[in-house]
């Protein structure tokens, strides 16, 4: 099969065998792979052959023998990217990305989704309604990351929410605090672009941070950006016993200062991944057009096109989900 490999910290595309499945595992064709914020940081730290790509769907089209009677050719299909052990106390809550020996797709453990196939666990699949386009089931996995940070942040109805980036990831906090019933949605971002579409999908009042300052006494602020100083800048926004989630990927040392947090006596998580009950949802909302996604795809790019979509997401852009889509052969 073909697929986008790591080699000197790029992506080219190149053959490599196809995978065959485990005896509880399938093979998915794959329709759609997004691009992730994570994706950019992460690919040119990661070692040769590496085939990355964690939001992706496709259709089944091989099964182990312990599933296939489970899984029929053609059943359209997205699976969380990582594999528990379905032992430990996590695996068993349905906390896979937790298990003590977590086998994540994409980040040099196992294969991901930016090739024409890619081998999961059924066990962590989910079918898809047909009539989706199975491009787009690559959404399932971002809106399940949206999910768990807003039931991380214990957001309701009434709370007044504070977004701090309008990224795919902000975008789906978006999306579901909406769908929750939440009108009081503030969205920071700098780039004008993004703040329409945060905007088009729910937001009650865009603010560009250059010019205005964030405000306070937010009930949730969910942070999706990344980088040094934002914890202090959620710390200074939310209310007195109210939630600050991270969701951004920071990759360089940051500080911030306790005792504003202790004043104000708030709840902080830092979030990653999502439940199996999350996912699960993601895919029955999606599938069932619950959500407000206009806007969400930016564009659809080819496999060969992966390096140019990196390099070009890597830079202040209104660009928000990129989906990569390989040509499927006929046959794994």
């Amino acid at each position: 099969m073909r697929a986008a490999v790591i080699e000197g910290g790029k992506f080219t595309v190149r053959e490599v065998p196809d995978p065959q499945p485990g005896p509880d595992e399938l093979i998915l064709r794959v329709h759609g792979c997004g691009v992730c914020g994570s994706d950019l940081k992460t690919y040119p730290l990661l070692p040769d052959g590496t085939i990355m790509g964690h939001e992706f769907a496709g259709e089944v089209v091989a099964a182990g023998p312990d599933v296939a009677g489970l899984w029929p050719i053609g059943t359209p299909a997205a699976a969380l990217p990582v594999i528990g052990c379905r032992r430990c106390r996590r695996c068993a809550e349905g906390d896979p990305a937790r298990c003590v020996t977590p086998q994540p797709l994409g980040l040099g453990v196992r294969s991901g989704g930016f090739a024409e196939y890619v081998a999961v666990a059924a066990s962590e699949t989910v079918a898809l309604e047909p009539s989706i386009d199975l491009r787009t089931g690559a959404l399932v996995e971002p809106l399940a990351v949206g999910l768990h940070a807003l039931n991380r942040g214990h957001a309701r109805s009434g709370d007044r929410v504070l977004v701090i980036g309008a990224g795919p990831v902000g975008l789906s906090i978006v999306v579901w605090a909406r769908h929750r019933g939440i009108a009081d949605i503030t969205v920071v971002d700098p780039v004008p672009g993004r703040r329409d579409s945060a905007t088009a999908m729910g937001a009650s009042r865009v603010i560009d941070p250059t010019t205005t300052p964030l405000g306070t006494d937010f009930d949730v602020v969910i942070e999706c950006v990344g980088k040094s100083g934002m914890v202090a800048a959620c710390v200074d926004a939310v209310a007195a016993g109210g939630h600050v989630v991270v969701a951004g990927v920071c990759m360089t040392e940051d500080t911030f200062m306790p005792v504003g947090a202790v004043v104000k006596d708030i709840t902080m998580s830092f979030v990653s991944y999502y439940s199996r009950d999350e996912f699960a949802a993601a895919a029955v909302a999606l599938g069932s057009d619950e959500l407000r996604l206009d806007g969400y795809v930016s564009a659809f790019a080819a496999l060969d096109d992966l390096q140019e979509v990196a390099e070009d997401l890597s830079h202040p852009t209104d660009q928000q989900k990129i989906i990569i889509t390989p040509l499927p052969r006929s046959t794994p």
